[in-house]
Order: structure tokens, then C-alpha cells, then sequence
């Protein structure tokens, strides 16, 4: 039972860890990822699972205070018992013992006095017969006979009473004193095995009373399991990621036999913002995307998301609107507390000079004008992408089969506007401007990210062996780069080459920050 709870509590808290470990840290850009039913099914698990592991906890406990705690009391109990019982019994055989030895001390004392009148009855009768003997010597000799005679029947009269002293003492001893004290002993035996049978029950009854709550966690985990849509999850996915792109146009065919004006659907990928000319150009790079799956170019976009695509655009900008919003409610609210403010000064001039937050009501408002010019400039931004994205029965099209269906045919024709009579690509721009479709995060499925930058070096200090997923094994007095400080939970992200890269302990590492990347 002690090995039990043990094992028991090692094994809650490696749950409680795991549980812990893979719970969603506050704002946390993993957070967003929880909107799907195969991250909440994941998480819901986890919050089961640390209850899981609290009922194991439960078992140890209760196991803890009404078996172990118990017969811990109980065999103490036992111990003092059969220490007095066997105390009992050496007690009875050191009397049973005496008694013998008394007896044959009287034994011994009778045998030893019959002698002595032996030879006194024999020296009386020598003297008697030796006629040279005066009287008063035989009378002497007489006389100690009879004596010795005496002292022989004491002797034999005591003897007697000890041997049957002993003998009754021997049968309450055999018969009586040493049978109480087995009969003790068994009954403490036997109150030890109840109460060991006792125990083994209440183990089951621990174990049975939280049965129900395990089995119901255990649904829990299964109804999770269950819950898991991934047609909505991908749906999710498409809303989340759409660009609000229209499919492109038919590729009319150019007879480069007579000029001709090739005719481009205004929403086709390589056309620039509804402008219908086209410009060959042959040899060059193109700055646009024409398939998400392209490694993206990382970096500061134009401040009204115009490098995004429509739909991506629309939700950076509502985004933004709702941000500024949110910050012009708390300069509001930072307003209206010092308007109180000051009219209490003003009531109360003791209490405080009213003219002090003059200057701060005055920062506020100017920061409340600016956040209102900037939201207005977004929401502009923002009603212009409105107005150019496709109704909701279009975008409803465009996510059936048959959307799919164009989508592939629209690269597929984005391909053939790039291929020269000769088999090689070229690159379409407008007279204006390209238009530029970078990737969304959505490329992060499919290719790696650019690298992060380095902001300073590091030495290992000890060796560490990274076995577990997304840590990196270091010798001690290795150099490594440093690309991610310890953000408090113990951990430094470092590179070894554009290869290799994870997290190590950052007590096992000695880090030198670059001072331009840190004031960066």
C-alpha cells in the first residue's frame, strides 16, 4: 500500500506536469488556434486529464489517512499487546521454575536428614552394644537419635507439602496460566487478520468511491474525441485564410500572326488593379504572388495592408479599427476620471490644485482627436475594400466544388499567361503598379519560416542532452547564437547553424547580448 500511494503521487503529478505544460499560455498567439473543435477537443482532454490525475490523488490520499495512518496506529497497538502477553508468560515460567526448584531444595533437605538419622541410629545402636561405654554416652548417643530422627520427619513432612504446592502450581501453570496466554496471543492474531481483511476492503472501497468520477472524466474525453468537425474546422480555416480573390477570366487566344489587344478579366492574378492592359515582360523577377504556397517575404507592410489580399485586408483593418476604438474608450475614460477630479478640486481646494490636470486633459484630448483621425482614415480604407469584395452568394460559390474546380483552371491559365512562344516564362505588370499578393500565415503550413535574427552569443556552461521535441543537445564550452531570450519560464532559444536551432535550459548557458539587438 505504501509502494501504491507512492506510485500513485508520481504518477498525478507527472499528469498534473503534462497538463500544465501543454495548456495555452495567456496572450499567447497559440490562443487563436483554440478556435478550432481539434484544439478545444485537445484542450478539454487536458482539463480532464488534470482531474484524472486528482482522483489518483484522491485514492492516495484517502489510502493514506484510513489504511495506512490506521494500521500504523493499530500495529503499535499490537506490538505493546504482544509485549505484554509474552511478558505474562515469562513471568509464569520464572514462577513455575521457583516452585522447582523449591522442591528440590525440600527434596534434597529430606534426603539429606534421613542420612544423618541413618548414622545417628547406627552410632546409638555401636554404643549400645560397646559394654566399655558409659551410660551417660549411650544416653547421649540415644538421645541424638531420636533427634535426628525428628529433623527427618519435618523434612519429610515439609517435602511433602512442596511437592504438592509444586504439583498444583504445575497444573495451573500447563492448564491454566499458559493456555490464557496463547489464547491471548491467537485472539490478538486473529483481531490482526479481521482487521487486515478490514483494510484490504476499505483498499476496494477507495478505489470504488471514485470510480464514477474517473469513468466520467473518461467520457468527458471521449464526448471531446467526438466532438472533433473537421469539415468546420476547415471551413474555419477558409474563412480565416480567404483572400476574397476573384477567379480569373478565360485566356483568349492570340494570333501573333496580326496585332491584336489580348482581352484580361479584371480580377485575373497577374492584372494589375483593374487595369485591362497588358505589358509583357520577359526576364524579369515578379515582385507578386500568384500562389500562397510561394515562401513569403517577411516584413513591415504599407500602413492600410495593401500588400494583403482583399478578404485578408478587410480583417487587418476591422482589426484596426477595433484596436484604436478600444484605445480611444480608455483615453476617454482616463478623461472623464480627471474631469472628476477637477471638479472635486474645485469644491474642495484643500483637497487639491484644480489647475494640476489641466495639462494632462489637455494631452488627452489631443490623443483622442488623433485616435479619431486615425479611425477615420481606417474605416475609409476599410468601406473601400467592402465595397470591391464579391457578395456572400458569390463567396458561398466560390467555396463549393465547382469553385475549386475554377480555382485550379485559374492557375493553370496564370501559368500560360507567364509562358513565352518559347517555352519560357515572363512576368506581367501594368503600366501603373504590380499588384502584389503576399502570403498570409497560412504559408507557415507549408514552408519554413524566414530565420530569426541573432541578438547575441552564448557559452554553454554544462553539457545538456535535448531529448525532448523542440530542445537542442550543447557540449559544455560550446559558442552557440543566441535568437530568443528566456521569457521567465527558464528556457533560451539559441542556434548552432541555419540548421539546427532550439531551446535550452538558461541556467546552462552564460549569455552575452548584442546591445544594438537589445535596444532594438
Amino acid at each position: 500500500m505504501y509502494d501504491r500511494c507512492g506510485r500513485k503521487n508520481k504518477m498525478s503529478k507527472k499528469w498534473r506536469n503534462l497538463s500544465k505544460k501543454y495548456q495555452p499560455k495567456k496572450n499567447s498567439k497559440e490562443e487563436e488556434e483554440y478556435r478550432y473543435t481539434s484544439t478545444r477537443a485537445f484542450l478539454a482532454t487536458l482539463n480532464e486529464m488534470n482531474d484524472y490525475a486528482g482522483q489518483h490523488e484522491v485514492i492516495s490520499e484517502n489510502m493514506t489517512s484510513l489504511i495506512i495512518g490506521e494500521l500504523t496506529r493499530y500495529v503499535q497497538e499490537l506490538k505493546q499487546e504482544r509485549k505484554s502477553h509474552f511478558h505474562d508468560g515469562r513471568k509464569a515460567q520464572q514462577h513455575i521454575e521457583t516452585c522447582w526448584k523449591q522442591l528440590e531444595a525440600s527434596k534434597r533437605r529430606f534426603e539429606r536428614d534421613c542420612k544423618e538419622a541413618d548414622r545417628a541410629q547406627q552410632y546409638f545402636e555401636k554404643m549400645d552394644a560397646d559394654i566399655n561405654v558409659t551410660k551417660a554416652d549411650v544416653e547421649k548417643a540415644r538421645q541424638q537419635a531420636q533427634l535426628r530422627h525428628q529433623m527427618a520427619e519435618d523434612s519429610k513432612a515439609e517435602y511433602s507439602s512442596t511437592l504438592q504446592k509444586f504439583n498444583s502450581e504445575q497444573h495451573d501453570h500447563y492448564y491454566t496460566h499458559i493456555p490464557n496466554i496463547f489464547q491471548k496471543i491467537q485472539e490478538m492474531e486473529e483481531r490482526r487478520i479481521v482487521r487486515i481483511g478490514e483494510s484490504m476492503k476499505t483498499f476496494a472501497d477507495v478505489d470504488r468511491q471514485v470510480i464514477p468520477i474517473i469513468g466520467k472524466c473518461l467520457d468527458e474525453i471521449t464526448k471531446a474525441a467526438e466532438s472533433v468537425d473537421h469539415k468546420n474546422d476547415s471551413q474555419m480555416v477558409i474563412e480565416a485564410f480567404k483572400s476574397g480573390f476573384e477567379p480569373p477570366g478565360d485566356v483568349d487566344f492570340e494570333d501573333f500572326t496580326q496585332p491584336m489587344k489580348r482581352t484580361i478579366s479584371e480580377s485575373s492574378l497577374s492584372n494589375s488593379r483593374g487595369d485591362g492592359k497588358y505589358e509583357p515582360k520577359f526576364g524579369g523577377k515578379s515582385k507578386g504572388k500568384l500562389w500562397p504556397f510561394i515562401k513569403k517575404n517577411k516584413g513591415a507592410g504599407p500602413e492600410d495592408f495593401s500588400n494583403l489580399p482583399p478578404e485578408q485586408r478587410r480583417k487587418k483593418l476591422q482589426q484596426k479599427v477595433d484596436e484604436l476604438n478600444k484605445d480611444i474608450q480608455k483615453e476617454m475614460d482616463q478623461r472623464d476620471a480627471l474631469t472628476k477630479m477637477k471638479d472635486v478640486y474645485i469644491k474642495n481646494p484643500q483637497m487639491g490644485d484644480a489647475a494640476s490636470v489641466d495639462h494632462r486633459l489637455s494631452e488627452l484630448e489631443q490623443n483622442i482627436e488623433k485616435l479619431r483621425l486615425e479611425v477615420q482614415k481606417f474605416e475609409g480604407w476599410l468601406a473601400e475594400v467592402e465595397g470591391r469584395l464579391p457578395s456572400r452568394t458569390e463567396q458561398a460559390r466560390r467555396q463549393s466544388g465547382l469553385y475549386e474546380a475554377q480555382n485550379t483552371s485559374a492557375v493553370n491559365s496564370c501559368a500560360q499567361d507567364r509562358e513565352s512562344p518559347d517555352g519560357s516564362y515572363t512576368e506581367e505588370q501594368s503600366q501603373e503598379t504590380e499588384m502584389k499578393v503576399p502570403a498570409t500565415d497560412f504559408d507557415d503550413e507549408f514552408d519554413d519560416e524566414e530565420p530569426l535574427p541573432t541578438i547575441g552569443t552564448c557559452k554553454a556552461l554544462y553539457t545538456f542532452e535535448g531529448q525532448n521535441e523542440g530542445t537542442i543537445s550543447v557540449a559544455e564550452g560550446e559558442m552557440l547564437y543566441v535568437i530568443e531570450e528566456d521569457k521567465g519560464d527558464g528556457w533560451t532559444r539559441i542556434r548552432r547553424n541555419e540548421d539546427e536551432e532550439g531551446y535550452v535550459p538558461t541556467s546552462y548557458v552564460e549569455v552575452y547580448l548584442d546591445k544594438n539587438a537589445k535596444d532594438s
